[in-house]
């Protein structure tokens, strides 16, 4: 049966790889995705073909995934972090539709949420939300009720995809929004680059966090009111205690 695999790769680095996601792609003939993430892994994999697509591409890039696992040729279409988040794994699904062929076999990978918080510390202890900021799929509207939700709520939130060309000012608007629910001292993290060259982190106040400079390779944590910095590092107790 025509097989196709839709491979979260984590953060980018080998050392963050699942090893079902590593066997996924040793046993795929073809390995599909946008251009950046090939990249990652195109050195690791050298007997394979690889085929991209850019950036707004993406159901190109799934029928593209799908053709070749028809074709006869197991197939992985990459996603970077977790193929189910925020990945491709519900276009893949989408677009085949009810069909049986090809065979699909979602490998879940290390989000950016996860990754991120373990290089700043530990502050998704307890619940979170992750939100967008991208307003691309998703109406602005939306991204600011979501926004005004999970700060009334006191969550702990992570913001993917903070800043870009197109929309350099969303990171200070969602600040704004959050600024409504939260006091301008409440802990916030920015991770860099993570698991690649150049990672980085900061540890701020969400009112500095709002003039803070940050593109798309950074994603943002704001802690909830138990959040504090123990050794430098961001932490989000649980409140387990002694018995």
């Amino acid at each position: 049966m025509s097989k196709l695999y839709v491979v979260g790769i984590g953060p980018g680095d080998y050392d963050n790889m699942t090893v079902r996601a590593d066997r996924a792609l040793q046993d795929s003939d073809v390995i599909i995705g946008y251009t950046v993430y090939v990249d990652l892994v195109k050195d690791r994999y050298p007997d394979k073909e690889f085929m991209t697509t850019p950036m707004t591409k993406e159901a190109v890039r799934c029928q593209m995934a799908i053709d070749c696992a028809l074709s006869g040729r197991t197939t992985a279409m990459i996603c970077s972090g977790d193929s189910g988040i925020y990945g491709m794994a519900a276009l893949v699904y989408e677009i085949r539709g009810e069909a049986s062929v090809p065979e699909i076999e979602v490998i879940p990978g290390l989000t950016a949420a996860a990754s991120g918080a373990s290089i700043l510390g530990a502050p998704l202890t307890h619940d979170f939300a992750v939100i967008s900021l991208s307003d691309r799929l998703t109406s602005w509207e939306k991204i600011e009720e979501r926004l005004r939700a999970a700060s009334a709520a006191d969550l702990s939130i992570v913001l993917y995809n903070p800043v870009s060309k197109g929309r350099p000012d969303h990171l200070r608007r969602a600040c704004g929004i959050m600024l409504e629910n939260l006091p301008s001292d409440r802990l916030c993290g920015i991770a860099r680059n993570i698991g690649r060259e150049g990672e980085s982190t900061r540890i701020l106040t969400l009112g500095e966090l709002r003039d803070a400079e940050c593109d798309m390779f950074c994603t943002i944590f704001i802690g909830n009111a138990m959040t504090k910095v123990i050794g430098g590092k961001l932490v989000t107790p649980r409140g387990y205690r002694e018995v």
